[in-house]
């Protein structure tokens, strides 16, 4: 089985994807260290303070260490990652409020706050994964509080042990 997990940052993807691999023995694999660590990085952009990532090497990469299965992907994005790696799409969302306060404590700029929080009220991220694979294995979550989380947990459970038996 292989999930991918793209949201916003500050939906709750990150925390959501390392206790879904704790719990099912996947591996974890954060997009945005795995291309710090490989220097799949083109360049980087001073307006959003963040690396502009270089995808095909991280595709390169990354084809045989999906081809084994067992891993969750999170990442902000997902449309570039080939359908056939991905069993289902959980795509994190959260309102707008929350992200903009979890967003802030992180100390983002003005400016990127600004984007992520307008990317979070067009739903970007979802519609993009809608347009990218099989609707049928896209499904929107919200990460705005504690029992969601927990909510998610119990619903992506019950999924994996469907999907596994």
């Amino acid at each position: 089985m292989v999930k991918v997990l793209p949201g916003t940052p500050g939906t709750g993807k990150t925390r959501l994807s390392k206790e879904l691999a704790k719990k099912f023995g996947c591996h974890h694999l954060d997009i945005s260290a795995v291309a710090k660590e490989n220097n799949f990085v083109e360049e980087y952009d001073d307006e959003y303070e963040c690396p502009i990532l270089d995808e095909e090497k991280l595709l390169d990469y990354l084809e045989p260490i999906m081809a084994e299965g067992g891993k969750i992907v999170d990442y902000h994005s997902c449309e570039f990652f080939p359908e056939r790696w991905f069993d289902v799409v959980y795509v994190m969302q959260c309102e707008n409020s929350i992200l903009f306060d979890r967003l802030t404590a992180r100390g983002y700029n003005a400016k990127k706050i600004q984007s992520n929080v307008e990317c979070e009220i067009f739903q970007t991220i979802l519609e993009e994964a809608m347009e990218s694979y099989n609707s049928d294995i896209v499904i929107p979550i919200h990460g705005d509080s504690e029992e969601e989380f927990q909510k998610n947990l119990t619903q992506i459970s019950a999924w994996f042990q469907s999907a596994t038996s």
